[in-house]
């Protein structure tokens, strides 16, 4: 078989032409079911690069394991659903799917969090700024730098002229005094 068109095989000649391992064959079986096949796998995996890679293995899959299909069990489309619906689940429960939603950029995650919540930081709802007027003008200063503007600690040390030993010390006696007065 070298041309397929979607209309003019039936199920036995596809299951017939996958179990020969006809190359033309895989074509023809992803423009007449890829579609399907994605909807279910992204109702399990909403994440859209994740599921066109599970829509891949299932092909794969299908395509390696054409011997196994029973005609008798049910249909070829419901037997590529089950595929795809195993694969999805599988992935989904997989170590590395699970460590991948932990190892996210920190700055994705609180961009997503601030869309999702409308969280602004606002240090003036908690008092936390007037807390830290009353603080010694060197301890302000630190904090200022390290908290406010973003700055590291090294160079909070350069912008400062100070020993970086010195920057975290000033951070620590800071936020001592802060829970001192917060509390």
């Amino acid at each position: 078989m070298t041309a397929f068109k979607k209309l003019t095989l039936t199920e036995p000649e596809l299951v017939q032409a996958l179990q020969s391992k006809d190359p033309a064959v895989l074509k023809t079986l992803y423009s007449m079911y890829s579609s399907a096949i994605y909807g279910v796998i992204s109702r399990i995996i909403t994440h859209t690069e994740l599921a066109e890679d599970v829509l891949q293995e299932t092909f794969v899959k299908i395509w390696q394991s054409a011997a196994h299909y029973d005609n008798t069990k049910g249909r070829l489309f419901t037997w590529m659903m089950n595929i795809a619906r195993n694969l999805s689940i599988d992935k989904l429960r997989s170590k590395d799917f699970k460590n991948s939603l932990k190892n996210q950029d920190i700055e994705n995650n609180v961009s997503f969090v601030e869309e999702q919540n409308k969280v602004t930081f606002n240090p003036d709802i908690l008092g936390v700024k007037q807390l830290v007027d009353n603080l010694k003008p060197d301890l302000q200063a630190v904090l200022d730098l390290v908290y406010y503007k973003g700055f590291t600690h090294v160079e909070a040390a350069e912008k400062l002229d100070l020993p970086l030993g010195t920057v975290k010390t000033r951070i620590r006696l800071a936020i001592i005094e802060l829970r001192r007065n917060f509390n």
